[in-house]
C-alpha cells in the first residue's frame, strides 16, 4: 500500500490544492475529482483580512464541501503563535501547499543577529517560512503570480531570491515553473509560477532536473528555449544578503520561467511547452442557454457601454490637478471567442455592470456574462462548487483560485516517485 502523504493547506480559499491533489468524492458523485495519488489534508487555513464574518463566504465553502471544522478561519499569523506558545496544535504532516499573495517580502535583520531574520509584518511568506521551521515536512508546493520571478522593480528578482533563500537554509532543493494552464489542454489562459521543494533530497544533475527528470518536467514537459542562454549563479542562505543586493542595477531579472536550485546553486531558462493531447476551450465550459439568468445576458440599453470599454482608445485626458495626456489601449476580443482557451479569469467577474475585462460570450445571437458554473470550470473545479453565493463573491473565489488540473498532474508525478522510493526502502529492509 502506498504511503499516505499528510498535506497542511495554507490560503486555502475554496479547497483548489486539495482537490487536485486529494480527489473528492466517489465515482458518480456531482463533484467527483479523481485523487492524484495517496493524499490526504489533514489541516488547512483561510481567513480573509481584516478577519469580518461577512468576508468569510471562501472558507464557508471549504466548510460546506470537507466538512465542519476542517479548516481554520483564523489569521494564520495568529495560529502559529499559539502553535508556538501551546495554545493549539496543527496534525503531524509531510507536505506544505498554498497559493499566497505576491508581496514585499524583504527582510530587516540578517542571520547574525541572535533573533534570526526578520521579515515584513503581515508579509504571508514569512508565515509560511515559519511553519517550515517548525515542522520541516519533506515536499512544498506553491503557487503565486508569475511577476514574483522579477519583482520588485528596484531590484529585480529579489523577492523571489529571498524565498529560495529561505528554502535553501533549511535544506530544501526547489524547482520552478510557470506554467500557462492553456498550453497544456486546460480552458483558460492563466500564466502562474508553481514552486515544488524537497527537503534533503539527493543530488541533482540540474539540467537533467530541469528539462527532464524533475517534478515539474515530466507533469509539464518543455524543451529550452534557444534563443536565450539560461543563467546560472548562487543564492547565499541568508535572506538577509539577498534583500541587501539582489538584483541591484539589473534592468531584467536573473530569474527565467523554468529553474532548479540545490546547496544555492541555480540553474534557470526560459523553455517552451511539450503537449500534443486533447486542448479545452471556452465554448466547452458553457452551460446551456435556459441554464443562464436573464440578468447575465446584455441589454440592448448597456451595449454601447460595454462595446466602449471593450474597444481600442486614444484619447486625451486631464488629471485633478490640470495635467493633460494621451491615454491609449488597444482593443479587447467581444464577444470572446469559444474556440480557444478563455482570457484569465479576474476577482472582478461578478455583478452586472459594464467592465473591459470581464467576459462577454454570444449564445443563441445574444450577448452575456459568464455565470458562476462557467467559472468554476474554467479553474477546472466542478460546476456549481462555488453555488451557495453570491455572483459577485463565486467571481471573486475563482478569480483567486489555481487551476486544479495543475496541482493534480503534479501530484501524480509525485505519487509515482514516491511509491519507487517507499518500495526501495521496503526491498533494503
Amino acid at each position: 500500500m502506498a504511503k499516505e502523504i499528510r498535506i497542511a493547506e495554507l490560503f486555502a480559499g475554496v479547497g483548489g490544492f486539495r482537490l487536485g491533489l486529494d480527489g473528492y468524492g466517489h465515482p458518480g458523485d456531482r463533484f467527483y475529482m479523481e485523487p492524484a495519488g495517496p493524499f490526504k489534508t489533514v489541516w488547512a487555513n483561510q481567513w480573509e483580512p481584516a478577519g469580518q464574518e461577512t468576508r468569510q463566504f471562501a472558507w464557508r465553502c471549504y466548510e460546506s464541501h470537507f466538512g465542519e471544522g476542517s479548516c481554520v478561519n483564523e489569521d494564520i499569523a495568529k495560529v502559529l503563535d499559539d502553535v508556538a506558545e501551546g495554545k493549539t496544535t496543527i496534525p503531524e504532516f509531510d507536505m506544505v501547499v498554498g497559493g499566497f499573495p505576491c508581496q514585499d517580502y524583504s527582510v530587516a535583520k540578517p542571520l547574525a543577529y541572535a533573533e534570526g531574520i526578520e521579515g515584513k509584518k503581515g508579509v504571508l511568506w514569512w508565515s509560511i517560512n515559519r511553519l517550515l521551521e517548525m515542522r520541516h515536512p519533506k515536499y512544498v508546493l506553491l503557487e503565486n503570480v508569475d511577476r514574483l520571478l522579477k519583482s520588485p522593480v528596484a531590484q529585480r528578482g529579489r523577492d523571489f531570491a529571498i524565498i529560495l533563500s529561505c528554502l535553501h537554509r533549511l535544506g530544501y532543493s526547489v524547482e520552478w515553473r510557470v506554467i500557462n494552464a492553456a498550453d497544456y489542454g486546460m480552458p483558460q489562459r492563466r500564466r502562474r509560477v508553481y514552486l515544488y521543494a524537497e527537503l534533503e533530497a539527493a543530488t541533482w544533475n540540474l539540467q537533467d532536473r530541469l528539462l527532464h527528470s524533475g517534478i515539474e518536467a515530466r507533469a509539464f514537459p518543455c524543451n529550452p528555449d534557444e534563443r536565450f542562454s539560461p543563467n546560472e549563479f548562487i543564492i547565499g542562505d541568508d535572506p538577509y544578503e539577498a534583500t541587501e543586493t539582489f538584483g541591484k542595477g539589473d534592468k531584467t531579472s536573473k530569474f527565467h520561467e523554468a529553474g532548479v536550485m540545490q546547496h544555492g546553486h541555480v540553474l534557470t531558462m526560459r523553455v517552451k511547452p511539450v503537449y500534443a493531447g486533447h486542448r479545452k476551450t471556452l465554448g466547452d465550459v458553457l452551460v446551456p442557454v435556459e441554464e443562464v439568468p436573464e440578468e447575465f445576458f446584455i441589454t440592448n440599453d448597456k451595449l454601447a457601454s460595454w462595446t466602449y470599454l471593450k474597444g481600442a482608445k486614444k484619447e486625451l485626458r486631464t488629471t485633478k490637478t490640470g495635467y493633460e495626456y494621451t491615454y491609449s489601449e488597444g482593443p479587447v476580443a467581444f464577444p470572446d471567442s469559444l474556440d480557444s482557451p478563455s482570457r484569465t479569469i479576474l476577482t472582478g467577474e461578478g455583478g452586472r455592470g459594464a467592465s473591459r475585462t470581464k467576459h462577454v460570450v454570444e449564445q443563441d445571437g445574444r450577448l452575456r456574462r459568464l455565470v458562476p458554473d462557467e467559472l468554476d470550470q474554467l479553474q477546472e473545479f466542478p460546476k456549481g462548487w462555488t453555488s451557495g453565493m453570491s455572483d459577485g463573491h463565486r467571481a471573486f473565489c475563482m478569480g483567486n483560485a489555481l487551476v486544479t488540473g495543475i496541482p493534480h498532474r503534479i501530484g501524480k508525478v509525485m505519487a509515482v516517485d514516491i511509491a519507487l522510493r517507499t518500495r526501495q526502502q521496503l526491498d533494503n529492509e
